[in-house]
């Protein structure tokens, strides 16, 4: 009886078993890459959030030659978590949730692109009390945060009442977390707290929409400017698709009709280019208030 044989020698076996493996996971990641996944902390109501991106996806669609999907989560640590386990590929982060995405994954998460607004970002202290005037006034007082992640909605207003000499956790009658800027706005005004505090974006989108009463609530404190929010995406992400994705914020032009209905939606001048250094201030107030692990 003859024994069969292989004409490749265990070299070669070896070498095309290689090929084949290589073939498949290039055809795995190519499939992957049918699909940009795209999510936001839900730092406003979902529905908004869908609101404001679909011009955008549409756009991206477009210049990049794939399907773009939004993909809502829960609650701001599920923001993080989809990205740095790739469940997700890009993300609109704020300052805050971007360190924690960052230090999470051992810095393999890249900023890409930032509103200009974002440079010098600002939070906003509302109140229904005339005699709370400034931030010393809020000792006794119940007070609202927003997600207990939020950079605008909670770490920031929680550093500057730090450096106000104000405690929030001892020095109030009761602090909560709203969950959302526009909610904490709610709760202030439906007389739930005495105080809150949120991002300036939210606060100046509400005013202009007409919904804050202004006779009932008004800012009774802004925080000096800091950097914020940004558009993220993992290190591992093809360097073509970076650029193709940094290009397309980048290329928007509030001339052109189509593309400033993106940047009024996203609430932005213009997007410029971010790196991950700018965030080096928000990270240390982070650690200075206890609430990075």
């Amino acid at each position: 009886m003859r024994k069969s044989f292989s004409v490749f020698s265990p070299a070669r076996r070896t070498m095309h078993h290689l090929i084949a493996a290589g073939l498949l996971a290039f055809s795995g990641l190519a499939s992957a890459q049918q699909v940009l996944r795209v999510s936001a902390i839900p730092d406003e109501a979902p529905t908004e959030l869908q609101r404001k991106f679909k011009p955008l996806g549409a756009l991206l669609e477009k210049k990049l030659g794939m399907k773009v999907e939004f993909i809502p989560v829960t609650d701001y640590a599920a923001s993080v978590e989809g990205l740095i386990s790739k469940k997700l590929d890009m993300v609109w982060f704020g300052g805050f949730t971007f360190v924690q995405a960052k230090v999470r994954s051992k810095d393999q998460v890249i900023p890409l692109v930032q509103r200009e607004e974002d440079e010098k970002f600002k939070s906003v202290f509302i109140t229904t009390d005339k005699s709370i005037t400034r931030l010393e006034d809020l000792k006794g007082k119940t007070f609202t945060f927003g997600s207990e992640s939020s950079t605008s909605g909670h770490l920031m207003p929680r550093s500057y009442l730090l450096a106000a000499k104000i405690n929030p956790d001892t020095d109030m009658k009761r602090i909560a977390f709203s969950g959302a800027h526009d909610a904490t706005v709610a709760a202030v005004s439906g007389g739930k707290v005495d105080a809150g505090a949120l991002n300036i974006s939210v606060w100046e989108k509400l005013l202009a929409q007409g919904k804050v009463d202004t006779k009932l609530v008004h800012v009774f404190y802004t925080t000096p400017g800091y950097f914020d929010y940004n558009w993220s995406v993992r290190a591992d992400m093809p360097a073509d698709l970076r650029k193709k994705i940094t290009d397309a914020f980048l290329n928007l032009d509030p001339a052109n009709p189509q593309d400033k209905e993106i940047l009024d939606l996203q609430r932005a001048t213009r997007f410029i280019p971010t790196k991950a250094d700018n965030y080096k201030a928000i990270e240390a107030a982070a650690h200075n208030a206890g609430l990075l692990k």
